[in-house]
């Protein structure tokens, strides 16, 4: 449940530019007609993509606040939204937003107009509807100096048009290396990105994020952990302390490659993040349980059966006998990635793993299946949030992975 932002009754007169000093989790901002576009990857990396559903999921702003400090007792947020909605499937919720004042849970909104694309998942088309801007408000914060986050929906593109309080703001400098909170930078698919969350601050890396008292730089790109080189790239271009990637289902998902391919595409993937970063703590996860898939390969395509009592299923397409020829399920991948981090972490002590079944295993699937066979829902997230948080961070103030990951 969360509730809309309320009415303000004090005008909100102080207008803020929206500047990258305010903007946390972005890799890159692109100026738009109405504002800016937060992107989580950079523009460079962006213009060596050619794949639709990759530029959909990085212009959505998993992870990404604004943060500032101010007396302000009331707060307003102008943004232009771009919903999806699916020929045949129930209507999606609006993107939460999510109001944090010193770090604790204040309010919540969401903002009603906004760009529309209609997808038709059978057809292979989409239809883009512009849309006006709407208003977040909240008032009655507390009337003091206090740092103020406004979580942007995780997978909601989210034009910034303007930032409205009734006392000035400040922009919080981010603390030198070695001197603040440790940054946390995170690659997987859909289900980093956030796929059925609750709300941007309940994914389970933000959830992760704040047990562990960290950063998060979140590059979960829903449908597009593929070992892509631009990637591995902005990765290692991107600061950060802790470094992770869950790597596997979107491989699977997609068919994309075989297993001669996988080894040396992995192996490639950490040699670029490590030119970067030759020292820093990284970890690499391997997939959840997800029974679908554990020993049958991909792709996956939508049950177009169940789009007739309006719901969104996923279902195999491969042939367990195609493993014999080098077709990716899970369980291969799993033990190919353990061998890989087995095999360099002899020359690399900072290179870990972690088995994806720890965070969401077949037990867990018994207690909290996925609804569509592929994504965790709200609860499973909460699980997986607390579970890396306990698995992975050693300290509040980690400067390492921990030695059980």
């Amino acid at each position: 449940m969360h509730t809309e932002p309320e009415w303000t009754t004090e005008p909100a007169t102080t207008h803020t530019p929206i500047t990258a000093d305010l903007i946390r989790g972005a890799l890159d901002l692109e100026h738009t007609p109405h504002g800016v576009l937060p992107h989580r990857l950079p523009a460079w990396a962006r213009a060596q993509n050619t794949d639709p559903q990759l530029a959909m999921a990085e212009a959505q702003p998993s992870g990404v606040r604004l943060v500032f400090r101010t007396r302000a007792t009331s707060v307003e947020l102008d943004t232009l939204p771009t919903k999806r909605t699916y020929v045949g499937a129930p209507p999606r919720p609006d993107g939460v937003y999510d109001l944090l004042v010193d770090g604790r849970q204040a309010g919540q909104g969401s903002v009603r107009t906004g760009n529309t694309i209609t997808i038709d998942m059978t057809a292979g088309t989409a239809e883009h509807r512009p849309g006006e801007p709407g208003t977040l408000r909240f008032t009655d914060l507390p009337d003091r100096m206090k740092d103020v986050e406004i979580w942007l929906p995780h997978n909601e593109t989210t034009e910034l048009v303007a930032l409205r309080t009734n006392s000035p703001t400040e922009p919080i400098p981010v603390p030198p290396p070695n001197e603040g909170r440790k940054v946390w930078l995170h690659h997987g698919s859909s289900i980093s990105h956030g796929s059925d969350a609750a709300s941007p601050t309940t994914t389970w890396p933000a959830l992760a994020a704040s047990l562990g008292g960290v950063e998060l730089i979140n590059l979960g790109l829903a449908g597009s952990a593929l070992l892509d080189p631009f990637t591995a790239r902005a990765m290692r271009d991107t600061p950060a302390d802790l470094i992770s990637v869950k790597i596997g289902i979107n491989l699977v998902n997609t068919d994309l490659m075989r297993l001669r391919a996988f080894t040396p595409a992995v192996h490639g993937f950490l040699d670029t993040i490590r030119e970067g970063h030759p020292t820093t703590p990284l970890l690499v996860v391997s997939p959840l349980y997800c029974p679908m898939h554990e020993d049958t390969p991909g792709p996956t395509a939508l049950d177009l059966s169940t789009l007739d009592a309006g719901q969104l299923r996923f279902q195999p397409m491969g042939d367990p006998a195609e493993r014999a020829a080098g077709k990716l399920t899970l369980n291969v991948i799993r033990e190919e990635l353990s061998s890989i981090v087995k095999q360099r972490s002899a020359e690399d002590p900072n290179l870990h793993h972690l088995d994806g079944r720890a965070l969401y295993g077949e037990s867990d699937f018994a207690e909290l299946p996925l609804p569509d066979q592929l994504h965790p829902d709200a609860a499973t997230h909460r699980r997986m949030g607390e579970r890396f948080a306990e698995l992975a961070f050693t300290t509040t103030e980690p400067r390492s992975w921990n030695a059980k990951a």
